[in-house]
């Protein structure tokens, strides 16, 4: 990649295969499975001795490394009615880590704390549009992936993306949601056995909100918190728009919209997922609705952009609109992991990346 201050080119490439669904990522994937057709350069690559059948399947426990996917369509391709979360291990075989109850519709608020829990909002909807969803909850899983409990609150309504900052006893759950334009942080406490909210406040809210009949809801999205400075970063996607959202893990009330960062007409399509790269900078998905600044000579951009507002690098996942949706970043020495979905063709894209020396 042409960067001149953090990555190297890529070392490695990967693509998984899934159905189409609503994804989210954890680095420390997805409903049904769909056969990925193999290039002839990669066919080459095999094994003749490669056998056909696959590796037994697996439910059970995720581990360090795994990237969990929820589904937030059903495999009807129904919006607002997924009830899986697949587990994708680096070197295993997919496995269901999750299966619900429906209706539920899993989004990208999607998190994993230090003691196992895994915690994943649903805004159900009984037709697949966004008009008749429900406000929905949080629910807590359990590492082996049951069901232990679920948060509910009057300032949950529609947790659609999330944020956590993991203090191992204690937690600040950051979700942005969708029918109420708000942000709300849950001062959570946690234990071996379960998850509790001590304590829940509205920091933030003003973000635009609408129903959106091709993707379900515009309305903030993507959720980014730096501990270091205590901001939370909040992409709004009928705004268009990054904000930041100051003192934000002992605000005791509302900030509304908070310091917009990053509003850039050129390359900005609807801010969607979000996620901070090791040097600091910001990376945004963009959701390419007809109703927000659509550029068809930009399609699935993914925006690499500072914390005030410079422009950086933009690249395409694909060649049609509507493909950048759940990305994430995982760092572990001077090694980088960049998650990202190509929603348009229903793939999973992982890049392996070096830091400079």
């Amino acid at each position: 990649m042409n960067r001149n201050y953090l990555w190297r080119k890529p070392l490695t490439g990967s693509r998984f295969c899934s159905k189409k669904s609503r994804l989210n990522l954890w680095m420390p994937f997805v409903g049904a499975l769909l056969f990925c057709a193999l290039t002839p350069d990669l066919l080459k690559a095999q094994d003749e001795d490669r056998p056909f059948l696959p590796g037994p399947v697996r439910v059970g426990t995720i581990n360090p490394g795994d990237v969990l996917v929820s589904n937030f369509n059903a495999s009807s391709n129904l919006q607002g009615s997924g009830t899986t979360i697949v587990d994708v291990p680096a070197n295993a075989p997919l496995a269901l880590f999750f299966q619900g109850n429906a209706p539920l519709g899993l989004t990208t608020a999607l998190n994993i704390l230090q003691k196992g829990f895994v915690l994943v909002g649903n805004f159900p909807s009984p037709d697949g549009s966004c008009g008749s969803a429900s406000a929905g909850s949080v629910l807590v899983i359990d590492k082996s992936g049951h069901l232990v409990s679920t948060i509910t609150d009057s300032t949950i309504q529609g947790p659609w993306d999330s944020a956590l900052f993991d203090e191992d006893s204690t937690a600040k759950f950051f979700v942005a949601n969708a029918l109420s334009g708000a942000v709300v942080r849950l001062d959570l406490d946690v234990s071996s056995s379960g998850v509790t909210v001590h304590k829940a406040t509205q920091i933030a809210s003003g973000y635009l909100h609408n129903c959106d009949p091709v993707t379900f809801v515009d309305a903030p999205t993507g959720l980014v918190y730096d501990p270091k400075e205590d901001v939370l970063y909040v992409a709004s996607t009928a705004d268009n728009a990054v904000f930041a959202i100051h003192d934000a893990a002992e605000r005791p009330n509302d900030g509304g919209i908070g310091t917009l960062i990053y509003k850039d007409q050129k390359h900005l399509h609807g801010a969607l997922g979000l996620a901070m790269a090791p040097d600091g900078h910001l990376l945004v998905t963009n959701n390419d609705s007809d109703s927000i600044n659509p550029d068809p000579n930009q399609p699935s951009e993914l925006v690499e952009f500072t914390i005030h507002g410079k422009f950086v690098k933009q690249i395409s996942l694909d060649p049609t609109p509507g493909g950048s949706f759940g990305l994430a970043v995982e760092t572990v020495g001077k090694t980088s992991r960049l998650a990202a979905v190509d929603d348009s063709v229903n793939l999973f894209l992982i890049w392996t990346l070096k830091t400079q020396e």
